[in-house]
C-alpha cells in the first residue's frame, strides 16, 4: 500500500459478476484452463460463493507485529496469523504463503518462514522485492534469489530441488521430513517471461498481458458499449499479441504510468481482484463442446464440470498440434504405485545360455562360429542382472527420455527378470525372458510411464546381452501396464491371460 493511499474505486466501476463469468467463459473458449479470481475484495462479496471456492491463502511477509503495521499501515498481525492457522486445520488443499523479500527490514526471517513449514503441508513463496508505484523500490533493497537460497543452505544443508509445474512462476525446495516446502519467485534477478502464460483482469475490467507493463486495455468499457463475443475475443487477441517478448530491466521498469501493486490484485499481493488466467491451449473440439448455443451461461464451477465431460483429446497436444505438457499444478501428492511388464522371445541356444551357469575359467579356443558367439555373449556377464539394473536406471531415467513427462521422486524401483517356456498349439516349444517393474513415488502425477520405461530399458539390455548368438531371431513384445493404484482415476488392475 502506497503510503498517501490509493482512491477508491466506486461500485460502477468495478465489474458485476455476470461480467466476470462472460469474460471467464470467452477465455475458456480461447484456451484457458485455469483462472483465479484473487484479492481481497472478493471475500466480502455477499455472493461470493457463486462465483468462487477459496482454495488458499497469500501474502504475508513478517513475522513481527511491529514490522507487519509497518508495511501493511493497519494493525492485524494476529488475526492473520489465526487465519493462517484456521486454513491449515481445514480442508483446503493447497495453502501458499507469499513473502516479499526486502533487504533490511524481513530478509533477517527467511529461516523463520521456512520453519513453518515443518509440520504443516505450506509453500512459503520468497518473492524478489518488484518495482511498482508508490513502493518506493531501490534496486539495492532487492535481494536475489539465489542469495536467499545460499543462506537457507547454510541453514539447511540437506535441502534439495523439488519438481515444478509447466509455467509454474516459483522454483521449488523442500527439506528432508519437513511436510511443506518453499521456493523462489525470481522476476527481477531471474525472469521467466519466455515461459509465462498468465494474462490479468483487474477489478475495473482491464486486460494486463504483463505485470510490469503500463498498458491495458478496457474490456469493461467494451461490454458496457455492447460488444459481441467475437469483437471482445478480437481486442483480447491484439493485446496478446502487443505482449513483449520479456519485460524491461528492474531499473527501467515504468513505475510511474503503471498501477501499483494493490490496485492490481496479483497473486503476489492483496489488494482489488483480478482474474488470473493460465491458458493451457485446449484442443477446439473441447472449447466448441464447451459453449454450444444450447448451453446455459456456465460458472467456473459449471465449466469445470462441463469440461470433465468432453470428448476425448490429447492432453500433450496444443490446439495447433504441438507439443504441450500436462498442468498438475492443482493435484495434491498420493502414494502412486504402477506396475508393467514384457517379454523378449528367444532361441533355444540363447535360453541356454542364461539359464546355464558360467564357467569360472574358459581358455579353450572356440572351433565354431556358435561357439565363438556364445563365448562373446558370455564375456559381457550375467545378462539377467546387467538388464534389472538397466532397468532400475531407466525408471529413474524416465523424464529424460521421454520429454513430456514429468520428473518425480521415486520411493521404490523393484525389477525382476525371469526364463520361461510356453508350449504352443503346434506342441513347439517357445522361450522367452519375462520382466517385470513395479515403481512407486508419493507425486502429483503416476508412474505407469516410468514402470514403461523399466521394462523396455530391461528388455533391450537382455537383446543386447544375446545379440551375438540370437540377433536374428529375439522379438519384444507385450509391453504394458498391468496394475496400477493411487490417483483421481482410481486403482486397475488388468487381467492377464497367459
Amino acid at each position: 500500500m502506497p503510503s498517501e493511499g490509493v482512491e477508491l474505486s466506486p461500485d460502477g466501476n468495478i465489474l458485476t459478476n455476470d461480467e466476470v463469468i462472460r469474460l471467464a467463459t470467452l477465455f475458456v473458449k480461447s484456451g484457458v484452463t485455469k483462472i483465479r479470481l484473487t484479492g481481497g475484495e472478493p471475500t466480502v462479496r455477499k455472493d461470493i460463493e457463486e462465483l468462487i471456492g477459496v482454495h488458499d491463502l497469500r501474502s504475508m511477509d513478517t513475522l513481527d507485529p511491529f514490522k507487519f503495521e509497518l508495511i501493511t499501515r493497519r494493525r492485524g498481525h494476529d488475526a492473520v496469523l489465526k487465519a493462517l492457522d484456521v486454513a491449515l486445520s481445514s480442508s483446503l488443499h493447497s495453502i501458499k504463503l507469499n513473502v516479499v523479500v526486502i533487504k533490511g527490514l524481513n530478509d533477517s526471517e527467511i529461516v523463520d518462514f521456512v520453519e513453518m513449514t515443518k509440520d504443516d503441508a505450506l509453500s512459503v513463496r520468497f518473492i524478489e522485492f518488484m518495482p511498482f508505484t508508490g513502493n518506493k523500490w531501490d534496486s539495492k533493497k532487492m535481494v536475489p534469489s539465489v542469495e536467499l537460497l545460499k543462506r537457507l543452505s547454510i541453514h539447511y544443508p540437506n535441502l534439495y530441488r523439488a519438481s515444478d509445474e509447466l509455467n509454474d512462476t516459483a522454483r521449488s525446495w523442500k527439506i528432508p521430513d519437513y511436510a511443506g516446502s518453499f521456493g523462489f519467485i525470481s522476476s527481477m534477478s531471474d525472469h521467466f517471461c519466455s515461459s509465462c502464460n498468465r494474462l490479468r483482469i483487474t477489478a475495473d475490467g482491464q486486460i494486463k498481458v504483463c505485470l510490469f507493463d503500463a498498458k491495458e486495455v478496457s474490456l469493461r468499457d467494451e461490454m458496457r458499449k455492447g460488444a459481441s463475443d467475437e469483437e471482445l475475443l478480437h481486442i483480447i487477441g491484439n493485446a496478446v499479441s502487443d505482449k513483449k517478448e520479456k519485460h524491461a530491466g528492474m531499473e527501467d521498469i515504468d513505475v510511474v504510468k503503471n498501477r501499483p501493486m494493490i490496485l492490481i490484485g496479483d497473486n503476489w499481493n492483496t489488494g482489488q481482484p483480478h482474474l488470473a488466467m493460465e491458458r493451457r491451449f485446449l484442443k477446439p473440439t473441447v472449447s466448441t463442446r464447451l459453449l454450444t448455443p444450447h448451453t446455459p451461461t456456465p460458472t467456473p464451477r459449471t465449466i469445470l464440470a462441463a469440461s470433465l465431460h468432453t470428448i476425448p483429446t490429447l492432453t500433450h497436444l496444443d490446439c495447433e498440434g504441438r507439443a504441450s505438457m500436462v498442468n498438475i499444478a492443482d493435484k495434491q501428492p498420493t502414494k502412486r504405485i504402477a506396475t508393467a511388464s514384457g517379454r523378449i522371445y528367444i532361441p533355444p541356444v540363447a535360453y541356454e545360455l542364461v539359464t546355464s551357469s558360467y564357467p569360472i575359467l574358459d581358455t579353450s579356443e572356440p572351433t565354431s562360429d556358435e561357439e565363438k558367439a556364445r563365448k562373446k555373449a558370455r564375456k559381457k556377464g550375467d545378462a539377467l542382472t546387467v538388464a534389472q539394473l538397466a532397468a532400475i536406471m531407466g525408471a529413474k531415467k524416465t523424464s529424460d527420455l521421454i520429454p513430456l513427462c514429468h520428473p518425480l521422486p521415486l520411493t521404490q524401483v523393484a525389477v525382476t527378470l525371469n526364463p520361461a517356456n510356453s508350449k504352443m498349439e503346434s506342441g513347439a516349444v517357445r522361450y522367452y525372458i519375462s520382466c517385470e517393474a513395479t515403481v512407486a513415488t508419493e507425486g502429483k502425477t503416476g508412474v505407469e510411464m516410468e514402470a514403461l520405461t523399466a521394462v523396455s530399458v530391461g528388455l533391450l539390455t537382455v537383446w543386447d546381452m544375446l545379440k551375438a548368438v540370437a540377433g536374428r531371431e529375439m522379438e519384444i513384445g507385450e509391453i504394458k501396464v498391468t496394475r496400477k493404484s493411487g490417483g483421481r482415476s482410481g486403482d486397475f488392475v488388468r487381467d492377464i491371460i497367459d
